[in-house]
């Protein structure tokens, strides 16, 4: 099974990454990616600054998504934070230079972490957000955007943009679709801060564990996920988008079963249904990894 790492994960190495199922990307200068056993590791890796994004880390996180989008190996996608945060949302020197330039320059800006957040939310593989932390504006909106978000009881947080006059924007489609019109109506006027079992409550986290559980509980899910056929999930996760807020009708009908059917004839599908008549793992299964 695919582990999680462990709490310091930013020890996420080359050296590590060389064992049995492990392999590392290029580097990055904002983040820490590691693939172990289909699982690709990636860690928010400015935790002096509590893992805040600017330019570079925006256009690194988007880019590094595309690559592990294409990679094969690649069936699950873990994103975490180094340090005490999750993230912080913007930093705050990024938008220091962000007030003085014109609005071309701020539109093209908002449209990265626009095209980011859409990347993430959009890609086909499964996404887990590891919230061991402070996950405050755009972080939250990183949270929303994953498909699965586990916290600790001693993460909290905050869609803060109000205080700081600007509103939460990009981020909006994705963590109203999390948490639903009338949570996001207190939360982006106030921009309080709440803690994990509030984000348990109005939906933004599925589970909330100790901090010592946290890992446990990922690799749980992870394990779930490697049993699920990976052309499927993609599939579901396009299903979701495609159905979500739409009226039941003819036009639905006929596109959910023009789905299925495609489906069912893909060879996934017919290697899926075989497996489980033959009472035998589908071929997608990963055998037990060797971490000697």
């Amino acid at each position: 099974m695919a582990t999680a790492p462990t709490g310091r994960a930013k020890a996420a190495t080359t050296r590590t990454a060389k064992k049995a199922g492990r392999r590392a990307p290029p580097a990055h200068t904002t983040l820490t990616i590691e693939i172990r056993n289909g699982v690709a590791l990636v860690v928010l890796a400015r935790p002096e600054v509590h893992n805040a994004f600017d330019e570079t880390s925006i256009a690194e996180l988007t880019h590094a998504l595309i690559a592990l989008e294409r990679d094969a190996a690649v069936r699950a996608v873990v994103l975490l934070g180094a340090g005490k945060s999750f993230c912080a949302g913007a930093d705050l020197n990024w938008m220091k230079r962000m007030a003085g330039f014109g609005e071309k320059e701020n539109l093209a800006d908002a449209m990265a972490l626009a095209t980011l957040l859409q990347t993430l939310y959009r890609l086909a593989k499964p996404t887990i957000a590891r919230v061991h932390g402070p996950a405050y504006g755009g972080g939250v909106g990183l949270v929303a955007c994953c498909d699965i978000a586990v916290a600790t009881q001693a993460a909290t947080f905050s869609l803060s943009e109000a205080k700081l006059g600007l509103i939460p924007a990009t981020i909006g489609p994705y963590v109203v679709e999390a948490i639903g019109a009338r949570a996001a109506r207190r939360y982006f006027l106030t921009a309080e801060r709440f803690d994990a079992a509030e984000a348990y409550r109005i939906g933004l986290v599925h589970d909330i564990v100790l901090p010592e559980a946290l890992d446990a509980r990922i690799n749980e899910l992870l394990g779930a996920l490697m049993l699920a056929g990976p052309h499927a999930q993609g599939e579901a996760k396009a299903l979701i988008r495609a159905i979500a807020g739409r009226p039941i009708d003819d036009r639905l009908s006929a596109d959910t079963a023009a789905r299925i059917a495609r489906i069912r004839k893909s060879a996934e599908g017919r290697e899926g249904v075989a497996a489980f008549l033959a009472k035998r793992p589908a071929s997608w299964v990963p055998q037990e990894p060797d971490d000697e």
